[in-house]
């Protein structure tokens, strides 16, 4: 843009220069003497300009001790200085200004000889530069004008261009937000050959994920398996036995036997949340687990309240979820004096793998301070007068590790203990 400021604005002064050099050609070449002396042009051989006050275009002759001898008509009422008088062969050009218009002066020094002599003369030519400036002005105008208009043509096609380029990451962008919740199973094909080779990467690594956790599953299920059945013939054989072992057997057998179902209830666990995952409604698994406990803890006067958000998902697998729920619902009815309360939500503000909140609640004795950091390790107990392996509350802060989440233990309104989970929801 300045490049063409400059080319158009010298193109002014060349265009004004041509013009006063045209001007000062055919006043010299009309010049004429005078019967009364000096030299004057004569007036129909004038350009329109110079016959017509104020129009912009001036002209003169003077003697050299400058005295006047023609002005155009145009210089009436308009007090224009055209400057000293020249010494014949010399050439000045110069600007001024005449109230608020500026006026460039061209003058050459010419020497005559007639009849009477040689005649040493100055002629001068002026024009306004107002109608250049005004000129300049709107070419700037409209250049910059045209500058905008295509600059905006530029980013509008700039834009376009990128959605057009950035369009396939953005298809894998949804693509794989529909696999972290569970609406598809992994990418779709089609992708340029840039990005091609990323989605088969990630949907290979998808597979083996998959494959992983399942070997993962199936290892750790025959590994319990194949040890319980030696332990329940070892447990058969003690008590078959009239010897005095059977005090010191049958707590080491009971022992390996809570390991044994902790690594079984770790197998039946999908192992985390993966990639692909269907999401599961939270409150159809918690009311089965309530009819169940209820028929469970049938002697007890139990009131099981659930408080479930409609629509409330759970991505991830149903076992996990059913086992979490289930370890979290019996220790509530284990432990409460009559009353029980499950509520959950999903809460958007949250992280992915943190926004289904839900809360197992109970009016039983509550847990100490001291106890809600020892309880969730395995085998630990806070009454060893209640049956079990204490490897209940272990597993549901396992799996929620697994899943990203966070499980916190408080006191209840209600006036016994409260569990908090934060979960991958939807």
């Amino acid at each position: 843009m300045f490049v063409l400021d400059t080319d158009f604005r010298e193109l002014s002064d060349r265009s004004l220069q041509e013009l006063l050099d045209a001007q000062m050609v055919a006043l010299i070449a009309a010049a004429e003497p005078q019967p009364g002396g000096g030299y004057a042009p004569p007036p129909n051989d004038l350009a329109a300009r110079l016959r017509t006050p104020r129009s912009g275009l001036y002209a003169q002759i003077h003697s050299t001790h400058s005295r006047q001898l023609w002005r155009s008509p145009s210089t009436v009422g308009v007090p224009v200085d055209f400057g000293p008088a020249l010494e014949p062969g010399a050439r000045d050009i110069h600007y001024t200004t005449l109230g608020h218009e500026r006026i460039a002066i061209e003058s050459r020094g010419i020497q005559f000889e007639d009849s009477e002599g040689r005649s040493e003369l100055t002629f001068s030519v002026a024009a306004s530069l107002t109608p250049y400036e005004q000129q300049l002005w709107s070419s700037r105008r409209q250049l910059f004008g045209w500058f905008i208009g295509l600059m905006l043509l530029l980013l509008v096609t700039l834009a376009g261009l990128l959605r057009w380029v950035l369009s396939p990451l953005r298809r894998m962008e949804r693509e794989i937000h529909a696999v972290e919740e569970g609406r598809s199973e992994m990418l779709g094909g089609g992708y340029p050959r840039e990005l091609s080779g990323v989605a088969s990467n990630l949907n290979t690594l998808l597979i083996g994920e998959r494959k992983r956790v399942a070997r993962y599953r199936d290892t750790l299920g025959n590994l319990a398996h194949s040890l319980k059945t030696p332990l329940a013939v070892m447990r058969s054989a003690v008590a078959a036995s009239n010897g005095g072992s059977e005090a010191v057997l049958n707590p080491e057998i009971d022992r390996m036997s809570g390991i044994i179902e902790h690594q079984l209830k770790r197998a039946a666990a999908s192992g985390g949340a993966l990639l692909g995952q269907a999401p599961v409604d939270v409150a159809p698994i918690v009311a089965e687990l309530r009819v169940a406990l209820l028929k469970v803890y049938a002697r007890k006067d139990l009131s099981i309240e659930v408080l479930i958000a409609a629509g409330s998902q759970f991505v991830g697998d149903r076992g996990d979820l059913t086992e979490l729920l289930g370890n979290l619902l019996d220790n509530a009815c284990k432990w409460c004096r009559g009353a029980v309360r499950v509520t959950g939500s999903v809460d958007g503000s949250f992280a992915v793998r943190e926004r289904l909140g839900i809360v197992v609640e109970d009016d039983g004795a509550g847990i100490s301070e001291e106890d809600r950091e020892r309880i969730g390790r395995r085998g630990v107990r806070t009454d060893e007068t209640v049956p079990g392996h204490g490897i209940g509350l272990s597993m549901v802060q396992d799996t929620v590790e697994m899943y990203g989440g966070t499980l916190t233990i408080d006191g209840s309104t209600l006036g016994g203990a409260r569990f908090s989970l934060r979960l991958p929801g939807k």
